[in-house]
């Protein structure tokens, strides 16, 4: 009876979180569209822009493209995810609308363990995006800068097509090419590290967008690509690497490269069971990214 009621204690315990903190949940929970905001495009039509939250620490889900996972109006498919990966995952695709496009909504909504949640799309001026909302969510207002850099988005084209057929099991090399403007900068670090501080410490990152999101350049990277499963079960997808380098910052002491940065990522991905499979490449300077989706036939 003793050890019934201690594992029973234990157990309630478990599930209680202490003032000021929220309980964490590996699995079991459902995923919420979120509605970034709108940008405008240069031919007067806007991009309405959608990321969500997955409220699991660790599992991943599906929710298949159809009446549980719907944009509105027009086709249920304009483009949006159906796997989803752990924790917010910002900026994740875009809707374009029309310059007429006014006071109406688009709206996506996501059915999953029998719970619909919405996200409402508008082009509301408060939601407007530009550069310096996407610098301080990509990377923190430390980095903001004065004067605003003129920062565009990477280019990304396949190399060879879009289209391919594997086997199950049987390595896949995806190469694409990427060009950007160069910018932004790396930042110089104006005073060195205290060499008397110890790394780490007991100094705890808050979780936020930047530490959870999976598109995201390793350290020392100006200029990478991540690869991702954005539609099919991504149990037994395996990237090798999912994060590639085109450039990484000059050495130490060296200067910065000026003007425009290119070159080749590649991966090596395989498969563990047959099915349909949407893969996308998030070219990344650090701030803006652009996407380029590969359909690959496991069979």
């Amino acid at each position: 009876m003793k050890t019934l009621c201690t594992l029973l204690a234990f157990g309630l315990l478990a599930n209680v979180a202490a003032p000021g903190q929220q309980i964490r949940y590996t699995s079991g929970q459902g995923v919420v569209p979120v509605y970034e905001g709108w940008e405008k495009n240069p031919d007067g039509s806007f991009n309405m822009v959608f990321g969500y939250f997955n409220r699991n620490y660790e599992e991943e889900v599906d929710v298949p493209i159809g009446p549980d996972n719907k944009l509105e109006p027009g086709s249920a498919d304009q483009g949006q995810p159906a796997h989803f990966y752990t924790r917010r995952q910002e900026f994740v695709f875009k809707v374009k609308v029309p310059a007429n496009w006014g006071e109406k909504e688009v709206v996506w909504t996501l059915n999953f363990r029998g719970k619909a949640e919405k996200a409402y799309g508008t082009l509301v001026p408060l939601y407007e995006l530009g550069n310096l909302i996407y610098l301080e969510n990509r990377k923190g207002a430390g980095a903001l800068t004065y004067p605003e850099e003129p920062n565009t988005a990477p280019t990304i084209e396949m190399v060879g097509s879009a289209r391919r057929t594997v086997a199950p099991g049987e390595p896949l090399t995806l190469s694409v090419d990427v060009v950007d403007d160069g910018y932004p900068k790396p930042i110089v670090r104006k005073t060195p590290p205290n060499p008397n501080r110890p790394a780490g410490g007991d100094f705890v990152r808050q979780a936020s967008p930047a530490t959870q999101a999976v598109v995201k350049l390793d350290p020392g990277v100006r200029l990478g690509v991540t690869w991702v499963v954005y539609r099919g079960a991504a149990e037994g997808v395996t990237f090798d690497p999912m994060r590639s380098a085109v450039v990484k910052n000059a050495a130490a002491g060296a200067p910065a490269a000026e003007g425009p940065l290119k070159g080749r990522a590649t991966t090596t991905v395989t498969f563990g069971k047959a099915g349909e499979y949407v893969l996308r490449a998030y070219a990344d300077d650090g701030v803006l990214t652009a996407q380029q989706d590969i359909v690959v036939t496991v069979r």
